[in-house]
């Protein structure tokens, strides 16, 4: 038995103890649960000209653990841990985000730290913090994601290879633009402008509806910031409370009419690719006896995540080879799956992963997804976290999977369970 089989076989056996097995397993409840309190993000904004265009991505995440915070009703003083997930701030973001939680209302005792797996940071943040709880180095800890895709995306976020690195033709593929390969991805993959089109403009209408309807109220905690009148120049200041990158009107037809951004010939343009935007959310995490001491009211539950490697120049597959990784370590099947929350990097490689991995489209963004209300790059791991752990609450289903591919060709996936 190869070594990651060996690894495989001791996670499965968790979820197969008392000879319960599949969903049954995993909703099964245990004291050692890593379980989660509290689930929040701010809106998601247009990068640029959106309500956080002046707001710094630290300030973004201060505001929410605030929210955090007043939502759990946790103590500060008893969150040890924070991990937060960004992509382009300078230096990693280390030095602010520690003076975020601190502006937020964490003592000096509350470790801070920021990593970067690419897309899908946010996620990894929160299972870095899920495995520091399962291995006993803290008791209560929050993972986190955020971007100022405003202030910080650009030419400036790609740094110059190496002599070294450019002479490999796989690591000099790494630095390719996600919008290039994509669009090659298409190509290569048979996946027509058409059905793009017709995925992304169903990403719209579904979070049209879901906003219309209230439906990201919960998951949402307003923040008051100041911002700049584009045509005035005046400033003001304004509660941001719902996302902004959400049109009305939006259909096939309609996405059709748009230039391609990337060949002249290309099926890929502004509207059936994630929105540049800005945005934060974050994730209480604790084990099931730990909350139940500490009166924390249980959401939902971390069950098992998965990376994997793809080819970089095949960045977008990432899903595809990450989710069906996830759920053997389960012990589920993807149609033991309710909803699934699969980034929209791009409607080609969303939509040629869904198809591949033969999942209904019904199971997918319910309420729509990055294509529709922005993907602010460290953030969005996080924030499929709340949106999916609300969505299966309102519905009164259980078990979820979120997921997204990364750059430089990897793919990240979680399961989650509603409680």
């Amino acid at each position: 038995m190869s070594s990651a089989q060996q690894r495989l076989s001791q996670v499965s056996s968790h979820f197969t103890s008392g000879g319960k097995k599949g969903v049954a397993a995993i909703t099964e409840k245990h004291p050692d649960d890593i379980v989660v309190t509290c689930a929040l993000r701010t809106a998601l904004t247009k990068g640029g000209k959106g309500g956080f265009k002046d707001t710094a991505a630290a300030d973004l995440l201060a505001g929410v653990f605030k929210g955090v915070i007043d939502r759990s009703g946790i103590d500060p003083k008893v969150v040890e841990d924070v991990a937060v997930g960004s992509v382009l701030a300078p230096g990693g973001g280390a030095t602010e985000f520690r003076a975020a939680a601190l502006v937020a209302g964490f003592p000096e005792s509350t470790a801070v730290k920021s990593l970067n797996r690419q897309c899908s940071s946010g996620l990894q943040a929160i299972v870095d913090i899920a495995n520091a709880i399962k291995s006993g180095m803290i008791e209560v800890g929050i993972g986190a994601g955020v971007e100022s895709m405003s202030s910080q995306y650009g030419p400036g976020a790609v740094t110059e290879f190496s002599e070294l690195l450019e002479s490999h033709p796989e690591s000099a593929n790494c630095k390719v633009p996600m919008g290039v390969l994509s669009e090659q991805m298409a190509k290569d993959r048979n996946v027509s402008r058409a059905v793009q089109d017709a995925f992304a403009a169903s990403s719209y209408q579904k979070a049209v509806k879901a906003q219309k309807a209230g439906l990201f109220n919960e998951e949402i905690v307003p923040l008051q910031v100041k911002w700049t009148d584009p045509k005035t120049g005046e400033e003001k200041t304004i509660t941001v409370k719902a996302d902004d990158g959400i049109r009305d009107g939006i259909t096939a037809e309609s996405l059709g009419k748009i230039r391609p951004a990337f060949a002249k010939d290309g099926s890929i343009h502004a509207g059936n690719a994630s929105q540049i935007s800005d945005g934060a959310a974050a994730v209480l995490l604790m084990k099931r006896s730990t909350a139940q001491r500490l009166g924390q009211k249980i959401i939902g539950k971390y069950v098992a995540a998965s990376v994997v490697g793809v080819k970089p120049l095949l960045m977008g597959i990432g899903p595809w080879k990450a989710i069906p990784v996830a759920l053997e370590k389960t012990g589920i099947t993807k149609d033991e799956v309710d909803i699934y929350e699969i980034n929209e990097a791009f409607a080609s490689q969303c939509v040629w992963c869904v198809n591949e991995l033969g999942l209904p489209q019904e199971k997918i963004n319910p309420k729509g997804g990055a294509i529709a209300f922005g993907h602010p790059l460290g953030c969005t791991g996080a924030r499929q976290i709340s949106t999916l752990l609300t969505e299966l609450k309102r519905t009164n289903k259980k078990v979820g999977v979120t997921s997204m591919c990364v750059g430089t060709g990897m793919g990240m996936a979680a399961v989650w369970v509603a409680e």
